[in-house]
């Protein structure tokens, strides 16, 4: 081979191998990322010069690219800036149709920091066009999302447009808090522009205001940082303002020298933005594209000239196709703008809801919090009522004292169920009950549950009848615990509003599919019935009969709210049939698994309350610490425990109670959750990394459901929540001393 060949050969392999080089340095995703970056970043450096025809052009092919990637978080950000941009050349609707884009965009790739931005900009639209109260919805939401990101330093600039927007609403007060924090926060993070633009601003409040002086001061600190930093706009803003300041002062020279550098500067500023307006640029090109169009068909007419005929056919069917365009073009543009409206209108209502949805989540979250923190304050006084009740009882009272605390002590457990029941409606309407399957009996459940009530129905001279059908198996999966507290609570429902009466319960299949059997339950009493006007709101929160109704039987009426909640988790449905003094039917309809398991073999364990006597304990040497930070509750707890014969320390704060552990050879610990220092649950953590056998009652006000997991991993033996009944604290802590004797015995 010549060596000539050996060059061809050698170019065309470099050739072969440059091509595919050069095609995946194109595709490579950090090159793409790099492309989007610098065109967004030109974008804005031409927005600065003015130059929108440019910065549209690098905005357009940033999202080509963005796209193209199928970068969500870019896409996001081109579209917002789209909008900034359209802002800033009065395009108000197609700004908010883009804004609506990148905050859709931005929601659902949780972009937050953009979309903070994003309502920011959003924000100023609707000032622009006067909607002012739209404007501070979406200032509050950005702020709020930028205080959640931790990005404090743009929130000198939401400051700023807030007051901006109260100046126009005439809320001059509320404006100058608000250009007061501006002021603060671009100062603390060197943000010259918004100082500068925010003490502009705030000398207009000064003046508003009738203070000139605090004007005059105010608006030459923003005209000195805006001349040495060259901000334009700003200056000319500033120009205007003192103007205003000087006339009222009387200083007519100065009210003139600003007023000319004002002419100038916004002269220049005008001339500068109307040469570089897209649109201008667009209808330029266009111009040019339709000359070029004419001068062709000029041409083509003059070369046919000589044919009369066909010139006149021609201006005939050109006269029938301009008509023919026309309407087309005067449809269409008719079409355009309803769509147009149409699409503005929606994107606004949108904007709208997402606005609303926010301040929905808000309040939700912020009602659960108040709960929460009710709840446990709620329940820890109660435990000194039903605590200190219940001694009084055991203590020998006057005979005249009994009734008078067994009224307070019916008081404390009524206000327990009450907050139980609020905390559980609360968990339903926050999604936050969660479905625990297992299989279980149903008919020995309900057999239970009647036994149970039976008491309670006797004396209402109350007879219950139990029809469960011989053809329906026993054995189901299921979430037991909340069929059990449906059923307990229309039971009990209908023996309160029953005397002298029957109560029928039944149980039939009405549906089949595989192994899955849709259930009908019904609970029919022969009481009191309800109105037809009350029926269709039995089911909601704080609903009963009347107020005759709830004097006399009693309850909260978040019963049958919580029994519609929990059947609804349970996809199932419930009806109601009544008729005054006639009685009630409730009857609902679940989906329950049919198994042939006779039950479940990974039941969760449960405390078997000691049944022994106590007399067969040692209790001379048992020592029990009690950590507790409330004096009546320590008190209280103390008392209980020298009633039962067992000697006891007391701290009142984790880390106490962690040296005392180590120090000292206890059986039992009673940890409480919330204390000063760290928490009844860091203090046990620490406790299990030396002692992991130790027993530890966590002795709580919290609701237990939703710290369960967090219990669970401290290592905490049991729990006992606040207020507690003194038999079955009692129980539980001889049980605990119980199985230590059983475990040493074997040992």
């Amino acid at each position: 081979m010549s060596q000539i060949d050996n060059y061809i050969v050698a170019f065309l392999m470099l050739l072969s191998f440059s091509v595919p080089s050069q095609n995946s340095i194109d595709e490579d995703p950090e090159i793409l990322q790099n492309n989007i970056d610098y065109r967004i970043a030109q974008s804005h450096s031409e927005l600065e010069k003015y130059n929108y025809y440019k910065a549209e052009k690098h905005l357009n092919e940033a999202l080509n690219l963005a796209q193209k990637l199928e970068d969500k978080k870019s896409t996001g950000i081109v579209y917002s800036n789209k909008g900034k941009l359209q802002l800033i050349i009065e395009e108000d609707n197609k700004a908010i149709k883009s804004l609506n884009k990148a905050i859709e965009i931005q929601r659902l790739s949780n972009d937050y920091v953009n979309l903070a931005h994003s309502y920011r900009i959003l924000g100023e639209v609707y000032a622009a066009q006067n909607n002012h109260s739209q404007a501070l919805d979406y200032y509050r939401s950005s702020k709020s999302l930028f205080e959640q990101e931790d990005m404090n330093e743009n929130l000198a600039e939401i400051y700023l447009l807030q007051g901006k927007t109260y100046i126009s609403l005439n809320k001059y007060k509320e404006a100058k808090a608000a250009f007061d924090k501006a002021i603060a926060g671009a100062s603390k993070y060197n943000l010259l522009d918004i100082q500068s633009n925010a003490l502009i601003n705030q000398a207009k409040v000064y003046h508003k205001l009738g203070d000139n002086l605090n004007a005059l001061t105010t608006g030459n600190n923003g005209l000195k940082i805006a001349k040495d930093n060259k901000f334009s706009v700003i200056l000319d803003e500033a120009y205007i303002t003192l103007s205003d300041i000087n006339e009222n002062l009387g200083n007519h020279k100065q009210v003139t020298n600003y007023l000319r550098a004002h002419i100038k500067l916004s002269d220049s500023i005008d001339n500068l933005k109307h040469a570089n307006l897209s649109k201008d640029e667009e209808m330029e090109h266009l111009l040019n594209e339709e000359r070029e169009k004419n001068k062709e068909v000029t041409q083509k007419l003059e070369e046919s000239e000589d044919n009369k005929e066909l010139n006149t056919l021609i201006s005939i069917l050109s006269v029938a196709l301009i008509t023919i365009l026309s309407l087309l073009t005067l449809s269409l543009y008719k079409n355009n703008n309803i769509r147009l409206k149409t699409n503005n209108m929606l994107h606004k209502k949108n904007g709208e809801l997402i606005i609303a949805k926010e301040k929905a989540e808000l309040a939700s979250k912020t009602k659960a919090n108040f709960l929460s923190t009710v709840t446990h304050e709620l329940r820890t006084p109660l435990y000194a009522v039903t605590g200190i009740s219940n001694m009084l009882l055991d203590e020998d009272p006057k005979p005249e004292q009994i009734q008078h605390l067994k009224s307070l002590k019916f008081s404390g457990d009524y206000l327990l169920t009450f907050i139980n029941d609020i905390l559980q409606i609360n968990k339903i309407e926050a999604n936050k009950v969660e479905i625990e399957p297992e299989a279980f009996n149903l008919k020995k459940k309900i057999n239970n549950i009647i036994l149970a009530l039976n008491n309670s129905a006797l004396d209402n001279n109350i007879k219950i009848h139990f029809d469960y059908d011989k053809n329906l198996g026993e054995n189901f999966i299921a979430d037991q615990l909340k069929i059990s507290q449906i059923l307990i609570n229309l039971i009990g429902n209908s023996i309160k509003f029953t005397k002298d009466g029957d109560i029928w319960i039944r149980v039939y299949k009405i549906q089949e599919k595989g192994s899955i059997y849709t259930l009908r339950f019904e609970v029919e009493d022969n009481g009191i019935g309800i109105s037809k006007e009350k029926q269709d709101h039995m089911f909601e929160s704080f609903s009963q009969g009347s107020i005759q109704i709830n004097r006399k039987y009693g309850g909260t009426g978040l019963g049958l709210s919580i029994v519609k909640g929990l059947i609804e988790i349970l996809k199932g449905k419930i009806y109601l049939k009544s008729e005054l003094d006639k009685g009630t039917t409730f009857f609902f309809e679940i989906p329950l698994e049919y198994t042939q398991q006779e039950e479940s073999k990974n039941e969760k364990k449960t405390a078997n309350y000691f049944n022994g006597e106590t007399n067969e304990l040692d209790l001379t040497n048992v020592k029990i610490l009690v950590v507790e930070d409330n004096k009546i509750n320590q008190m209280i707890t103390k008392k209980i425990l020298t009633k039962m014969k067992l000697s006891c320390d007391v701290v009142d704060n984790g880390e106490e109670a962690v040296d005392m552990i180590k120090n000292n050879k206890y059986d039992i610990i009673l940890m409480d959750i919330h204390m000063p220092g760290i928490s009844g649950i860091e203090a046990t953590k620490i406790v299990r990394t030396f002692d992991k056998e130790l027993t530890i009652f966590a002795l709580t006000a919290v609701t237990i459901e939703d710290k369960m997991h967090e219990f669970d991993e401290a290592g905490f033996t049991d729990i006992i929540p606040k207020p507690f009944k003194q038999e079955e604290f009692e129980k539980k802590l001889f049980n605990a001393l119980s199985s230590k004797k059983t475990n040493s015995a074997s040992a």
